[in-house]
C-alpha cells in the first residue's frame, strides 16, 4: 500500500512542480500552455527511467526465470499505478491547452462552459482513444494480474516488460520538438532514429524474445511454445503487442516523411513577353 501511496503523491507533485518552477524562472516565464506540455512530457520520461531501471534490476537479479523473485517487482508495480492514472488526465490537460492555443476555446467564459468542456473532452477521446484505453487496461487488468494471478512467479518477464519504457523519453522528446516546429533540426532526426530503434528492441521485439526466453528454459523450439502455453496467455500477450505495433508503424511513416529526399520545386516558367 504504501509504494501506490507513494506514486500518487510523486508524479502529481512532480508535474505541478515542473510547471511552477517553467512558469517563475526569470529565464523561462513560460506560457501556462507551454508548462504544461512539457511538464507532462518530463514526468513521462522520469517515469520511463524509473520503470526502466526497475526492470533491469529485477530482470537481470532473476536467474531462474519463473521461479526467481525480486521485491521492486511488487513495489514498483504498485508504485506506477498512479502514474497511468494521473497520465490520462495529465494527456486531457495537454489537449485542452492546444485546443485553447488553437483557438477554438472562443472567450475564456465559453472555454469553461460546461458544453465546451465536453467537445474537448470528445476531442481528446477520439484522438487519444488508444492511449487512454492502453491505460486504464493497465491499471484495471494487468496491475490485478500481476499481483494475484502470477503468484510470485515470472518476476524476470515483468522486469522484462517495465523495461519497455525505455523508448518513451526519446518519444517525448520528438513530440516537444514537433510541438516546437523543431522537425528540421539535427537533435530531431537523431532523436527520431533512437526512438525507432528503442521502439522495435524494446517493445516489439520484446515478445518474440520473452517466447524464446521461455522456450529456452522448457527446452522448446520458439514457434512450439504458443502451443505449449495456455491460450490466455497467448492472447493476453497478443492484446499487448497489437498497439505497439501500430504505434510503430505510426513512428516508421514519421521517419519515412523525416528522412526522405526533399523534392527541389519544379522552376517557374519564364514570363510571357509581350
Amino acid at each position: 500500500m504504501l509504494p501506490l501511496v507513494a506514486g500518487g503523491v510523486v508524479f502529481p507533485g512532480l508535474f505541478l512542480l515542473s510547471k511552477s518552477t517553467l512558469q517563475r524562472l526569470p529565464q523561462l516565464r513560460w506560457e501556462e500552455a507551454d508548462a504544461v506540455i512539457v511538464s507532462a512530457r518530463l514526468v513521462s520520461s522520469v517515469q520511463a527511467v524509473m520503470a526502466s531501471t526497475a526492470g533491469y534490476i529485477v530482470s537481470t537479479s532473476c536467474k531462474h526465470i519463473i521461479d526467481d523473485q525480486h521485491w521492486l517487482s511488487s513495489a514498483y508495480t504498485q508504485f506506477a499505478v498512479p502514474y497511468f492514472i494521473y497520465d490520462i488526465y495529465a494527456m486531457f490537460l495537454c489537449h485542452w491547452h492546444k485546443h485553447q492555443v488553437k483557438g477554438h476555446g472562443g472567450d475564456e467564459g465559453e472555454a469553461r462552459s460546461p458544453g465546451s468542456t465536453w467537445a474537448v473532452a470528445r476531442g481528446y477521446l477520439h484522438k487519444e482513444f488508444l492511449m487512454v484505453l492502453h491505460h486504464a487496461v493497465m491499471v484495471l487488468v494487468c496491475f490485478p494480474l500481476s499481483v494475484v494471478w502470477r503468484q510470485g512467479k515470472g518476476d524476470y518477464f515483468l522486469g522484462c516488460l517495465l523495461m519497455a519504457e525505455v523508448s518513451t523519453p526519446f518519444v517525448c522528446l520528438g513530440k516537444i520538438l514537433i510541438q516546437y516546429k523543431q522537425q528540421h533540426t539535427l537533435l530531431h532526426k537523431v532523436n527520431g532514429a533512437l526512438m525507432l530503434l528503442s521502439f522495435l528492441c524494446c517493445r516489439v521485439l520484446l515478445f518474440p524474445y520473452l517466447y524464446w526466453a521461455y522456450g529456452r528454459h522448457a527446452g522448446l523450439p520458439l514457434l512450439a511454445v504458443p502451443r505449449a502455453l495456455p491460450a490466455h496467455v497467448n492472447l493476453g500477450a497478443a492484446l499487448l503487442l497489437a498497439p505497439q505495433l501500430y504505434w510503430f508503424f505510426l513512428i516508421c511513416r514519421g521517419a519515412f516523411r523525416l528522412f526522405r529526399p526533399r523534392r527541389s520545386p519544379a522552376p517557374s516558367p519564364p514570363p510571357a513577353r509581350d
